[in-house]
This record gives C-alpha cells, sequence and structure tokens, in this order.
C-alpha cells in the first residue's frame, strides 16, 4: 500500500532529524553501534546488493534498547527524582526498558500479553523487571498506563513517544553512514517506532531513500489503518512475528509519521515468515525471530521484489528473542531449494 509522497505535513510534537543525532550520544553504553552487513544470498536472488543491519546483536537481543536508553535519559534530567518506570510490552521493549532502569538505578514493571514467549518473559525476570501478564496486548497498554495514573511509575511508551522514536531512528542513522547510497530501507513495522525513526533519517538528506515498512498479515494494523485513512481496530492472529502483534494505540503520532514519510506498507504471511527466518539462518547463519526476519521475508515476496533489481537496500534485522522450541519447529521444515 502506498502511504504517500512524503511531504506531508507533520504534527507538532514529532521528532526530527536534529533529535535522532542528539540520542546517539546518549545511548552507550547499553546500545551499541551494530554491524551492517552484505548478504550474498539475499544480494544475488534480488540481483541486487543487500545489507543487513544486526540489531539483534544488542545485549538485549533487540534494537529496542536505543528507544529505551533515549527516553529513559531524557526522563531522569527532566524528573531528577524518579523511582520507578512501568510500560507494556510484547517482550523486547520491556527488556530494554528493565536492563536501562536498572543501569540507572530504577524500579522497572512491565506489562506483557499471556502470549509472550517465555524466552522474552524469563529475561524480564532476570533484568529484575516486575512482570505482569494480562490477556492480550491492548490490556497491557490499557494496565501500564492505569499503574503510571496511580503514580506507581512513569509510563515509558513502546512507540508512541518522541523520545522513543528518535532514539530508534538511530540504527537507520547508522545504516546511512556506513552506506551512504542507500536506496532503500526495509524495516518491520509493529507500533512504528522503529519505521517512523527510519523514515525521519531517510527523508532528512538530499537524496531521499524510499522507506518501506513490513508487518504481519496476522496483526495487519497499518495496511488496515491507512486504508481506512485513521487508526482503527482490527483482529489480531497468532503469528511467528509476536513481537510486532497488537493494536496501536489511539492517538499515535507513529501512524501520522508513518503515512507522510514511508513510501509503502506491506504485508506478509506466516510462510513467508518461516522462509525468512530458515533462509537468515541456512545462508547467512543469524538467528531472527519472527518480527526481527518479517524486512527479509518482503525481499522473498514478488511484490517488492521486482522493484528492487540493483538496488542498494538495507533491511534492519530487529530482533532475535524467539522461543528455541519455536525456532526448532520452523527449521525442522526446511529443505534446501
Amino acid at each position: 500500500m502506498s502511504t504517500g509522497s512524503g511531504t506531508a505535513s507533520m504534527p507538532y510534537d514529532t521528532p526530527t532529524i536534529d533529535d535522532v543525532r542528539d540520542a546517539v550520544q546518549r545511548l552507550p553504553p547499553l546500545a551499541v553501534r551494530t554491524p551492517f552487513v552484505r548478504s550474498s544470498w539475499l544480494s544475488e536472488l534480488l540481483g541486487a546488493d543487500v545489507f543487513l543491519k544486526l540489531e539483534m546483536v544488542q545485549e538485549t537481543g533487540s534494537f529496542k534498547i536505543r528507544g529505551a536508553a533515549n527516553a529513559i535519559a531524557l526522563l531522569r534530567t527532566r524528573q531528577p527524582n524518579v523511582t520507578h518506570v512501568v510500560t507494556a510490552s510484547a517482550g523486547n521493549h520491556g527488556q530494554g526498558i528493565a536492563l536501562v532502569a536498572r543501569r540507572a538505578g530504577l524500579k522497572a514493571r512491565v506489562y506483557v500479553p499471556a502470549s509472550a514467549p517465555a524466552a522474552k518473559r524469563d529475561s524480564l525476570r532476570r533484568l529484575g523487571a516486575e512482570v505482569i501478564e494480562t490477556a492480550t496486548y491492548e490490556d497491557a497498554e490499557v494496565e501500564a498506563h492505569a499503574a503510571a495514573h496511580r503514580s506507581e511509575g512513569v509510563y515509558v511508551p513502546p512507540y508512541n513517544d518522541p523520545d522513543v522514536i528518535a532514539g530508534a531512528g538511530t540504527a537507520a542513522l547508522e545504516m546511512v553512514d556506513a552506506v551512504p547510497d542507500l536506496d532503500t530501507i526495509i524495516v518491520p513495522l509493529g507500533g512504528g517506532g522503529l519505521l517512523a525513526g527510519s523514515a525521519i533519517v531517510a527523508k532528512s538528506g538530499r537524496h531521499p531513500i524510499k522507506v518501506i515498512g513490513v508487518e504481519a498479515e496476522a496483526s495487519p494494523v497499518f495496511t488496515t489503518a491507512l486504508a481506512a485513512g485513521h487508526i482503527v481496530s482490527v483482529d489480531v492472529r497468532p503469528t511467528l512475528a509476536d513481537g510486532l502483534a497488537g493494536n496501536l494505540e489511539p492517538g499515535s503520532q507513529t501512524f501520522e509519521i508513518v503515512r507522510a514519510l514511508t513510501d509503502d506498507v506491506v504485508a506478509v504471511d506466516e510462510a513467508a515468515i518461516a522462509r525468512a527466518m530458515q533462509g537468515l539462518v541456512h545462508f547467512d547463519r543469524l538467528v531472527v525471530e519472527g518480527a526481527g526476519a518479517v524486512g527479509v521475508a518482503a525481499l522473498l515476496a514478488t511484490r517488492i521484489k521486482d522493484g528492487l533489481t540493483s538496488q542498494r537496500i538495507g533491511v534492519i534485522l530487529s530482533d532475535r528473542n524467539v522461543d528455541s522450541s519455536v525456532l526448532t519447529k520452523v527449521l525442522a521444515d526446511f529443505s534446501v531449494g
């Protein structure tokens, strides 16, 4: 789905490229500059130069540490007496918050849906967070907001926050620094924080870079909202890309940024996600969870692949936190060719 020309007016509080650049200074040592490597397999398949941004090598296994580090650093500057933070998470943002909070001497409570993988819930507890399970992701957001309203902690959003968006955008900034002549960036899409931050970076240079967001067909939040022209609630089904599953918070600024600055948003099915996870292990020796593999899944789909020949393409592999039982099942179904 085409989202527009990238020239629409933006919300007043939208983070800017300067906010992303400023965030870079706040991330170390919690978030590191990750490798951006060429994939011979994908490059040969597409007749293009395909580079993979390895965000899954972050300490928490996810790009989410970037937004968490930036947001909490700024929170402590603005509210130096803060002692507790709360958030809602499918698992990866919560781990980022838990690690950053622990290093900052803060207490963290994370509300997660019961469907969150055990690997993510266990990691949250190891990082010292109080973990509260809810029926759905939407319930997790509601309960986290309620806890903040009861003054049980400052709410740090997983995506709908300019500081979180700016922090996430630092991954794309590193990509552009490493390969300045990128033509296209392909980004996993759940709540939209990573895509929004990436789009702000991609559209800030003299040579605007095409930006494509990729979500799971099982949670078609953005494709549905963009078609409707506003945020709507969708039925969310189980998916390998559990980190992308869940409805958008009403009024999320990520929707307006995505609508204004991205060139396309596509949805991929479960079979494509599984093939991407399999290919990344078999050909690139990279373990990536379903949410992190959707960009590669999109490259395996004819719909966008045919328009990318001879381009220089950057794909963000956002996360690695997949349960071993799920990974074993996905890989057991793989056959070369």
